[in-house]
């Protein structure tokens, strides 16, 4: 595998001052390349079964603090402030155009994870001024470039999943332990979940979902029809949020 595109401006920057040689050899020895290839995807989507989440009620926590922890997600103790990448919610709230006035409803009581949906047609990447945040051509993922973002905040109006969060106040202070192979964030600037991209280009899966032991989550390509996501979707009646809007979610929901 090649040298990524910011050690290679690394190398041939030691080469420019005249540290050519030994030590630039050395310098290229200590890049740490990937252990595996890279996941890859036309579509990426998740499939969150709400039967598993209701059957394993701890399973929620754990998804949610492997998510936070592995992106320095502060915990700031105050709801007015709270930054969120995958939180549970209600279900009645989540999803309160899915009503059938004669169906077994004791579900709506019980919370349901949602997160950013990374909408095939995302609103919020149409309002950004910036292009902070853009939608994936190759994949879908709908990215976050946290030096771009001038906090204008037009994004979280026009998300209508309250997907993204803004940091009013200094994030870095708020984080219990920070991992050292995630940026952390700024006061001014919004941020949300981006379907563990990072982890995507290690060969790993989404931290949520290698932290689900109940089996609740699932990731996969939308466009590959053997792909376990779309055998869920053959063999399962399954919901999005607010498909009406016409953004086309690519999270969804089996119940």
């Amino acid at each position: 595998m090649g040298l990524d595109r910011r050690n290679f401006i690394k190398i041939a920057g030691l080469s420019t001052l005249g540290l050519a040689g030994k030590p630039a050899v050395d310098a290229i020895a200590r890049i740490r390349l990937p252990e595996e290839a890279p996941l890859t995807a036309k579509r990426w989507a998740m499939v969150i079964d709400l039967r598993k989440c209701r059957e394993n009620p701890d399973c929620n926590e754990a998804c949610i603090h492997a998510c936070h922890k592995v992106h320095n997600v502060p915990d700031f103790k105050n709801p007015k402030d709270e930054i969120k990448w995958i939180w549970e919610e209600r279900f009645e709230h989540a999803f309160h155009d899915q009503s059938q006035e004669y169906a077994d409803e004791s579900h709506r009581e019980l919370p349901a994870l949602v997160l950013c949906n990374h909408c095939d047609d995302p609103p919020c990447v149409r309002v950004c001024p910036t292009e902070a945040t853009w939608k994936r051509d190759e994949d879908g993922v709908v990215m976050m470039d946290w030096h771009r973002c001038i906090g204008c905040r037009y994004c979280l109006a026009a998300c209508p999943y309250g997907a993204r969060s803004f940091n009013w106040r200094d994030p870095r202070p708020f984080i219990e332990e920070i991992e050292p192979d995630f940026p952390t964030r700024m006061r001014g600037v919004v941020e949300k979940c981006t379907f563990c991209e990072e982890r995507l280009a290690r060969g790993e899966m989404p931290a949520c979902v290698e932290a689900c032991d109940a089996g609740a989550l699932t990731f996969g390509d939308l466009e590959d029809p053997e792909s376990r996501v779309r055998e869920l979707l053959r063999t399962h009646f399954t919901i999005r949020r607010k498909p009406g809007l016409g953004t086309q979610p690519s999270v969804y929901y089996i119940i």
